[in-house]
């Protein structure tokens, strides 16, 4: 049995310590899918901060022969995608360019590097956030964790070949994007 494994299970017996180490091993992963789908640092925390109460409330429902990490993000991108729908119903569209996470942002100072990166974080966000909340989930699984189809598949309750119409049509709607932006910036100069 993993120490994974092993953590579920005294989690499963009531010992919130090791559930504990379960929300330790998983706050920065939980914190980066929220954020990404989220587009918010508080707001990003505190789904991931819900994520782990629905997971903590709903642990006897989880199913040992699946990936915990599977389980834990389609938790917490199924909370996301509410969020983002209910956004929806108040925000018509964010016209602002989302600030990079700290975390992508260089430590070392390099004012031109900096700045290429902080455009480059903007960008991507913006895109992203330009996607529905599903494609997005799929593309951020995908391509931030490098999860595979069925684990996708299983996190946001759908089937692999659903999961990969839905990374084709994003990456097609990704790339269109880019090259309007990109025409865009060659007509400007």
């Amino acid at each position: 049995m993993s120490a994974e494994q092993d953590l579920i299970q005294q989690a499963l017996a009531g010992d919130v310590d090791a559930f504990g180490e379960l929300v330790r091993l998983y706050e920065q992963p939980v914190f980066n899918l929220t954020y990404r789908m989220l587009g918010d640092g508080q707001e990003a925390e505190d789904a991931a901060q819900e994520a782990f109460i629905r997971a903590y409330s709903n642990l006897r429902s989880y199913d040992t022969s699946r990936s915990f990490k599977t389980w834990l993000f389609s938790i917490a991108s199924n909370h996301c995608i509410d969020r983002l729908r209910k956004r929806r119903l108040t925000w018509v569209s964010i016209d602002e360019p989302l600030p990079p996470h700290p975390a992508l942002v260089s430590d070392q100072f390099d004012p031109e590097r900096s700045l290429v990166n902080q455009e480059r974080s903007q960008l991507v966000q913006a895109m992203l956030s330009d996607l529905a909340p599903d494609y997005r989930a799929a593309v951020i699984m995908r391509y931030w964790y490098d999860m595979s189809y069925a684990d996708i598949a299983s996190a946001l309750e759908t089937t692999e070949s659903a999961i990969k119409s839905r990374l084709f049509r994003a990456r097609q709607m990704l790339a269109d994007k880019l090259d309007t932006r990109i025409l865009a910036e060659s007509e400007r100069n």
